[in-house]
């Protein structure tokens, strides 16, 4: 069984530098970069860290006739309660595994940086497989699938080696540009926000893709100052239309696709208190189909994403992969709609 030693000689580090990383130590920094080639290290090798996971891996490789039918939930604790998109994922989730005598527990992400802390609140509390909406490093993923089963939501997992439940972001924003090319409009913006750590990164955030992909298309030209980067602010898309009308009050795109309803919201207020029309001057269309979207005014346009059918094929996916009936990393992607309302129902001539 491979040592702290090991890992060190591997990484070229001291044991004092790898037990600070593996012990999620803060006393003193140690940069990303040497973090990823520890983790690394720790997969390559095969590192188990302390009783606890070796626990988990003997009982993993044994198969213990004692269920504890527990699935942890790792999300922001706010995300489910503040955010309608997360929480109709929640119900879905929620929902499916009560009805099938399972327990739902809620795991930080802190608890999940902390290797020691992830493997011992894993083993404490019996949990059997995790679900992952929140963003946690990706030299982590493979590591945890050692244990236990993992099942990702949301764009952060799409990618990765393991069981995802999803929608095609790209593909959803596309339709929408289609769509409202096809009313005529050729001066399209965006508003969304980024996919780092700061949000920043809105090039390659999906949603964002697949607008450039379909005005690229259409032969239209993406105007950076009709681009807002909102890092995922109701504040923030406010902020920057206010802005954006004050910059150019002639020369406005004549619609804007946004990445989340609550993002249209917000601008759209902006759009009106500044006088002007929606959708005659400019149109809405937004993603998610949240509630509010329909006692906004105008009601919004916007893409129906089945979220409450998302979180419960997760809950399903989930309980198949602990009760060992799925053993592949399937990824299922749900279908999308547009919903036609009044903030974008005015053809263009």
């Amino acid at each position: 069984m491979a040592r702290l030693k090991d890992i060190a000689e591997y990484v070229g580090v001291s044991i004092s530098t790898v037990s600070r990383v593996i012990q999620n130590d803060q006393t003193r920094n140690v940069n990303q970069e040497t973090k990823a080639k520890i983790w690394e290290a720790v997969k390559e090798l095969g590192y188990i860290p302390n009783q606890h996971a070796r626990n988990l891996v003997t009982n993993k490789q044994k198969k213990s006739n004692i269920r504890t039918k527990k699935i942890g939930w790792v999300a922001n604790p706010t995300q489910a309660e503040i955010n309608p998109y997360f929480a109709k994922i929640y119900t879905g989730i929620r929902d499916t595994l009560t009805a099938n005598d399972y327990t739902l527990i809620s795991i930080t992400k802190d608890e999940l940086e902390n290797e020691a802390l992830l493997l011992k609140t894993i083993h404490d509390l019996g949990i059997e497989g995790l679900l992952l909406i929140d963003r946690i490093d990706n030299s982590l993923i493979d590591y945890i699938q050692q244990t236990i089963p993992l099942v990702g939501l949301d764009f952060f997992y799409t990618d990765k080696n393991m069981a995802v439940v999803d929608y095609n972001r790209e593909a959803a924003i596309k339709m929408v540009v289609q769509h409202l090319v096809g009313q005529g409009h050729q001066e399209i913006g965006f508003i969304g926000g980024g996919v780092n750590e700061t949000f920043e990164d809105l090039h390659a955030e999906y949603r964002f893709k697949g607008y450039q992909s379909a005005m690229e298309e259409a032969g239209l030209a993406v105007r950076p100052d009709c681009v807002i980067n909102t890092k995922w602010k109701m504040e923030n898309s406010y902020e920057e239309m206010n802005q954006l009308i004050k910059r150019d009050s002639t020369h406005l795109p004549t619609a804007m696709v946004c990445a989340s309803d609550m993002m249209a919201i917000a601008a759209m207020r902006a759009v009106l208190e500044s006088n002007l029309r929606i959708p005659e001057d400019i149109a809405f269309f937004g993603v998610d189909n949240i509630e509010m979207g329909k006692y906004s005014s105008p009601q919004l346009s916007t893409v129906e994403i089945p979220k409450y059918e998302m979180g419960r094929m997760a809950a399903k996916t989930i309980m198949e992969m602990v009760e060992e009936k799925i053993r592949l990393p399937i990824k299922l992607i749900l279908p999308f709609e547009l919903v036609l309302r009044e903030s974008s129902n005015v053809k263009r001539t």
